[in-house]
């Protein structure tokens, strides 16, 4: 494409789709998944950031699902224990691709810079428990914090201390472990030059100033269409010089410039998205993916960005006192072919095989057509099978929505 043309004027949902395009948000997959659509899911975002509530399957696993479809969750942990993908700080707690160590590893280097994850006070304090700790890993193999005890034990030894997580933990944020699996997703720690044995931090480590412009690089390409202010939130970059970078990748045609009608300010698209983005001038370009996203998916994480890009405000209420929550303790958004049109406070009832939607709130202004009550009745389906359940129920909907779902349906008959 050529990167000198005026800039091209993209209507907002043309924007939204390039997006998504970047996400793998754009198409359901029309085939089956295969495990390396797992690690090529996780390429795409550079990042798949992990949390632990379990409400709904936990978050990792759902934001692969809302672009594979119904894919094994144990292929996330096959792909780790495999070394395709290492555990690090990114945005947050992340899987990461193993080919991007190299950008993370100045952080582990570093680990004073990453605040309330690392203290050094405390590294001082426990030196010796700590070089115990490591010799019985180097002699003994892998450890989980559950092999520990909080009790003291009869025989004394290194197992008896209380702080063992957090030296786990400190020695994880300094590089000195990396964890090799999950066992119920719980973290297995070994020694990082036992991991990664060819590593040599002198000639693969990259300095900060250039890993953070790689970062950015890299969350340019995810992000697939961005303001310049979204970028260095990606990889929770700070004091970073993203003018810099965006004037480099212009020059580069690495990204190219555009103007979106409803959002104020220079826009980019990635080089990865010009064919797209020649679609989108031409008024050929949509999105049919409809699915339920997780709170922690990378189109909902930025939450000025959410706003910006989809209108759609949105916060996380887990963490809020239950009178003051609005949609529910863990709100998934809702993706309707290149539109966030609501949120579903939902819970699997493992046991019982029941997928519970407990309260849907629409957007304003969402009709409900018959095509969107149909994407909707399948997404729910296939996300509800997806998590082994043979039933979904309902609890509070809109009235439109409340005349089809009614107290909900089997989905015993879509069971192959």
């Amino acid at each position: 494409m050529d990167t000198d043309m005026s800039h091209p004027i993209i209507s907002l949902s043309a924007a939204r789709t390039l997006h998504l395009a970047a996400q793998q948000l754009q198409h359901p997959l029309k085939r089956k998944p295969v495990r390396d659509d797992v690690t090529s899911a996780i390429n795409n975002m550079a990042l798949l950031q992990i949390d632990t509530i379990s409400v709904v399957a936990r978050s990792p696993y759902l934001v692969l699902f809302s672009r594979l479809g119904h894919y094994p969750t144990e292929w996330l942990e096959q792909a780790l224990a495999a070394g395709k993908l290492f555990e690090y700080w990114a945005h947050e707690a992340c899987f990461i691709p193993i080919d991007d160590y190299q950008l993370l590893r100045h952080r582990m280097l570093m680990p004073e810079i990453m605040g309330w994850k690392y203290s050094q006070a405390w590294f001082d304090t426990h030196q010796d428990d700590i070089a115990l700790l490591l010799n019985h890993i180097a002699d003994n193999g892998p450890v989980r914090s559950a092999d520990f005890t909080a009790e003291k034990r009869a025989t004394s030894g290194w197992w008896d201390w209380k702080p063992h997580k957090k030296h786990l933990e400190t020695l994880f944020t300094a590089g000195k472990l990396m964890v090799i699996e999950r066992r119920n997703f719980h973290r297995v720690y070994d020694l990082a030059e036992r991991v990664l044995p060819e590593w040599n931090d002198a000639t693969q480590a990259l300095p900060q100033a250039e890993a953070e412009i790689q970062m950015l690089r890299r969350s340019a390409q995810s992000l697939g269409f961005f303001k310049a202010e979204w970028l260095a939130d990606y990889y929770r970059l700070k004091r970073v010089k993203t003018a810099t970078v965006i004037e480099d990748l212009l020059q580069r045609g690495e990204i190219t410039t555009v103007n979106v009608e409803g959002i104020d300010g220079e826009c980019y698209v990635h080089q990865a998205q010009y064919q797209l983005l020649q679609q989108a001038l031409e008024g050929r370009i949509s999105s049919t993916v409809t699915t339920l996203l997780s709170p922690f998916d990378p189109v909902v994480w930025d939450r000025k960005r959410a706003l910006t890009l989809f209108n759609f405000d949105y916060r996380l209420e887990c963490y809020t006192p239950e009178a003051k929550r609005k949609f529910g303790y863990f709100t998934l958004p809702i993706l309707q072919r290149g539109e966030l049109i609501g949120r579903v406070d939902a819970k699997i009832h493992r046991k019982q095989k029941v997928f519970e939607v407990k309260a849907l709130h629409l957007e304003d202004g969402i009709k409900l057509s018959a095509r969107r009550v149909k994407d909707l009745t399948d997404a729910f389906s296939r996300c509800a099978l997806w998590h082994g359940a043979e039933n979904v129920t309902t609890g509070k909907l809109p009235d439109a929505l409340q005349a089809f779902w009614g107290k909900g349906w089997s989905l015993l008959q879509n069971l192959k």
